[in-house]
């Protein structure tokens, strides 16, 4: 059979290699630079935020149970890694009759992300972020490293890695 010659395990290491390679120097596109209100009433730009260092950026709502569930752990992680410059933009899919909703729960669960507010979906749409929660993560260039649709318990092990591998690569350079 063609697979016991060598050409075939040398052409399959070689995939593989490339493979692994490729999948550890990640590029899914540029995040567009994109001004943003935020639950405080100011606004910011994607790009302003990204001067400090990584973002995740959550697409959320409040009656979205998994979008809740992962909050806590981006609460985690944004007080866990704001020394490297890393922050956690969350950006809220309710409705404009929602935000009293919004900041309510923000406020009662005292998290300490950055809120967006998005009632139109206009940025959700932009970024392909409408299946919820939707995490983006975007590395100091505004080039996007990790994407994540739906949240199950667990999956915050995941979150922390690419996170804690971002982080990594960016002290390095």
């Amino acid at each position: 059979m063609f697979y016991h010659r060598p050409i075939f395990k040398l052409l399959l290491w070689l995939a593989l290699s490339i493979f692994i390679y490729s999948d550890d120097q990640k590029n899914l596109g540029e995040i567009p630079d994109f001004e943003i209100r935020l639950l405080n009433g100011k606004k910011t730009t994607i790009y302003d935020l990204l001067e400090s260092g990584p973002v995740l950026m959550d697409f959320w709502a409040t009656w979205c149970k998994p979008c809740k569930k992962v909050m806590k752990h981006l609460d985690t992680f944004q007080r866990d890694f704001k020394d490297q410059g890393f922050q956690v933009l969350t950006i809220n899919q309710d409705t404009p009759r929602s935000i009293g909703k919004v900041k309510s729960y923000i406020n009662s669960n005292k998290y300490s992300f950055l809120v967006g507010l998005d009632p139109n979906q206009q940025l959700a749409k932009k970024l392909n972020g409408q299946l919820m929660p939707n995490l983006i993560l975007v590395d100091k260039k505004g080039k996007i490293r990790w994407r994540h649709q739906g949240y199950m318990p667990g999956e915050e092990k995941e979150i922390k890695e690419q996170i804690e591998i971002l982080l990594s690569k960016s002290s390095l350079k």
